[in-house]
């Protein structure tokens, strides 16, 4: 049966390599032929724009890196830069997928200027095939707007993260990280210098990395090792293609709304290109610079309502949780600072030993480490005075504990816990505390030199007043 057993073991890994394998098409031999560019997100909301009543003749001499900024490596810095330096042509590009521009050329200008005294060149010197006069050529093209600005920054490691886990030599692990790259995009009037309208887009690039691996010993003399996974990095070219794309959609869509040009048919400012974009606009004021939404400022006071359980430790064993229930109020100071003041009442006990209730009230400060979330954790502390009740109080062993005793009780609070807030009128609180008592009769019982302090969980809603 041992016997099987190892054979067994390597056909399972075989088995589990090979599929993993597939998930991560692993063809290293395999090469593909070139291709059209595929369109992206930003390429097709550019080109379902509406028509214009008259497309803009623009002109673009130079939108380039700005960053400075070369690759990161192993060993350093190389020489390759972070971002493309052929960036006029991909906007170039974009202006005329938009269908709103007339791009003329002028980043080659000089070239194009040679060119053209070539050609005048030779029709002042020869004649054409019926012996007539070449005419002249006719004039450039001149711009009515210039486009101007280029890749702003590049940020490295604006978000990294991961996670794994390992279980008897079987591991499985991800990480990923975020770039970030900024464009800028002006229209500058050729006519008087003015500029007309600036915008700016942000993009992340996603890099990604999953391996699975084993890591066994077959028996004593015979190890098996696998591994696999796969690496997965956004091309930063792309990226900063859609960023491009975007910053000329912005500025299409911001020129319409502040009346620099106009719409074949008026009523197309309804269509839902335009829409989504004026939706955007107002979404893009309620997040953060890593798209996380930003919480609506939250009010003034508010009540605060909890349940959950609480548990002893003292100088007798097997506690058990009780349930507890409180109710209070939350004041505001500002977006990270709070005072609370809550009512609690709920019961302590140990089994064969004491089952008493408890009130009690607390006054707390809090802290929230990022108010500007939805979803903040805070920490907590404050004092509390803990009221002896009578009332559902069973002792045990009367010989050893005095009830008279102590009736209050002081102790101080310290806590951790999140708030997802709904908006500014209702959150949501989950929240683990503790609480030590200056005294080492809060179960009637005083044995050693350490005191009895409870812990506490709970989870509530704080409902606020007014906005």
């Amino acid at each position: 049966m041992r016997n099987m057993q190892i054979k067994i073991v390597p056909f399972i890994a075989l088995m589990f390599f090979l599929f993993f394998e597939g998930c991560a098409s692993y063809e290293p031999l395999k090469t593909a032929p070139p291709s059209i560019g595929i369109p992206t997100t930003a390429e097709k909301e550019l080109t379902s724009l509406p028509a214009p009543k008259e497309p803009i003749v623009a002109a673009v001499y130079k939108f380039r890196d700005q960053t400075g900024q070369y690759k990161l490596t192993a060993t350093g810095n190389s020489f390759s830069t972070s971002v493309t330096q052929g960036a006029t042509s991909i906007l170039i590009k974009a202006l005329e997928d938009s269908g709103w521009f007339l791009p003329i050329e002028r980043e080659g200008l000089s070239d194009l200027l040679n060119e053209r005294k070539i050609i005048r060149s030779s029709r002042e010197n020869y004649l054409g095939n019926d012996g007539k006069k070449l005419p002249d050529l006719p004039p450039l093209l001149y711009a009515g707007v210039m486009l101007e600005g280029g890749i702003i920054s590049y940020d490295t490691d604006v978000l990294t993260g991961g996670a794994g886990v390992k279980y008897l030599g079987a591991t499985a692990s991800g990480q990923y990280r975020e770039d970030k790259v900024t464009v800028y995009l002006r229209a500058v009037s050729t006519q008087n210098g003015r500029i007309l309208k600036t915008v700016y887009t942000t993009k992340t690039i996603l890099s990604q990395m999953v391996d699975v691996g084993l890591f066994k010993f077959i028996d004593y003399q015979s190890l098996l090792e696998v591994e696999t996974g796969y690496t997965y990095n956004e091309p930063v070219d792309l990226c900063v293609t859609e960023a491009i794309q975007k910053a000329v959609e912005s500025l299409i869509i911001e020129g319409i709304q502040d009346n620099l040009w106009q719409l074949k048919d008026p009523k197309e400012i309804q269509s839902p290109v335009i829409k989504n974009f004026t939706q955007e606009q107002i979404q893009s004021h309620k997040i953060d610079n890593l798209g996380n939404p930003v919480v609506e400022k939250r009010s003034m006071l508010g009540l605060v309502l909890n349940i959950g359980g609480q548990q002893y430790v003292g100088d007798y064993a097997n506690s058990f949780t009780k349930m507890l229930g409180s109710v209070g109020l939350r004041y505001n100071f500002n977006d990270q600072w709070a005072f609370g003041a809550d009512f609690r009442r709920g019961s302590m006990g140990a089994e064969d030993a004491f089952d008493k209730t408890f009130n009690s009230f607390e006054l707390s400060s809090y802290y929230n480490l990022i108010p500007q979330y939805k979803f903040t954790p805070y920490l907590k502390l404050g004092g509390e005075l803990i009221f002896n009740t009578t009332s559902g109080e069973k002792y045990l062993n009367n010989s050893t504990t005095n009830s008279s005793a102590h009736k209050i009780l002081y102790s101080i609070v310290s806590g951790i816990g999140v708030e997802y807030s709904f908006g500014w009128f209702l959150s949501l609180n989950v929240e683990m505390n503790n609480h030590y008592v200056f005294s080492d009769m809060l179960d009637g019982l005083k044995h050693g030199n350490l005191n009895d302090y409870f812990w506490g969980a709970n989870v509530g809603v704080t409902v606020y007043f007014v906005k």
